[in-house]
């Protein structure tokens, strides 16, 4: 009679597991040597030299860091996605085990070279070199995160209710639009499905076009400040002051408000803002109020014993 003991089952079943993860790594590796012989990640891979290879691509928005109003910056942290079709990167699953994918490093195959044409740092590549996934067919997918600093031209115009359009453009660096041809993935926007809420923006809009005979894409960013903060901090106490009777208090109180707003917004000179505008006239008015109540003063406290009346005044108010 035999006897099976528990370790034996156990023995057996950890070689049922690792088997097929043997034997599915054994056909990888076969499949690599195989569509790899005689490639060279350097060659466009078309077939045809009349017609562009398509690149298409999408940008999924994650958090939009910063926008520095002086320096005029939007920092934002990004995906890519990067599709396109490479002919000489095929295979049979049924000759590979039903190997239907592969994931390889970036220097085993060619690669677009999408880079932000409007970026504020120098940094115009991703932040992280992620894996290529190649399908059986040849299609390619690429999805790398980034930290981009691009430029924005900030207009301050009607802040703190101002609303910013920020671009984001992409295209090849070296290639041109004989060579490729740039698409969108899904959508002609920016997708905000896992975005993170800002705490000082509102995204109203994220529209893309294609730019350039399709040799770019350009992302905007329609962006709306939250003015919760400026109302209470900035707008309504200046409001209040204009009721208050205490010119040289008032004249103060302006001043320290324009420096804040100075302080805020960047030092541009295409626009000034109408809340800057606002304050300038104030002050002007105040200067003027101030000017015209010591001249008012002076004249009420005169008397015959220190003033004599003019003879222009006598004549114009007196005859």
């Amino acid at each position: 009679m035999l006897i099976f003991s528990p370790q034996i089952f156990i023995y057996f079943f950890v070689f049922l597991i690792k088997f097929p993860l043997i034997f599915g790594s054994d056909e990888e590796e076969r499949l690599m040597v195989d569509i790899f012989r005689g490639y060279n990640s350097l060659i466009l891979p078309m077939r045809n030299s009349s017609q562009p290879l398509t690149v298409k691509m999408g940008l999924q928005l994650l958090l939009l860091i910063n926008v520095d109003e002086k320096d005029q910056i939007m920092q934002s942290n990004v995906w890519l996605t990067l599709k396109w079709h490479d002919f000489q990167l095929k295979w049979n699953p049924v000759n590979y085990g039903g190997v239907k994918d592969l994931r390889v490093s970036l220097d085993k195959v060619w690669l677009p070279d999408i880079v932000l044409f409007n970026n504020a740092d120098g940094n115009y590549e991703v932040s992280y070199m992620s894996n290529v996934v190649i399908q059986y067919n040849g299609d390619m997918l690429w999805v790398p995160p980034a930290i981009y600093k691009s430029s924005c031209i900030i207009d301050v115009e009607y802040f703190p209710f101002d609303e910013q359009i920020c671009h984001l453009i992409f295209g090849s660096w070296t290639y041109n639009e004989k060579e490729i041809k740039m698409d969108f993935d899904k959508s002609a926007g920016i997708d905000l499905l896992e975005y993170g809420e800002s705490k000082i923006w509102d995204v109203v809009g994220a529209p893309a076009t294609l730019v350039n005979q399709r040799s770019r894409i350009e992302y905007q960013l329609r962006l709306r400040r939250k003015a919760l903060f400026y109302t209470v901090v900035l707008i309504i106490p200046t409001v209040l002051m204009a009721f208050l009777s205490m010119a040289i208090s008032v004249l103060l109180s302006i001043v320290v408000f324009l420096l804040l707003v100075s302080k805020i917004l960047p030092p541009t000179s295409s626009t000034i803002p109408l809340m800057a505008k606002y304050l300038l006239l104030t002050f002007v008015l105040n200067v003027i109020t101030i000017l015209v109540t010591v001249i008012i003063i002076n004249i009420y406290f005169r008397s015959p014993i220190t003033h004599q009346m003019p003879g222009w005044v006598r004549s114009v108010f007196l005859k």
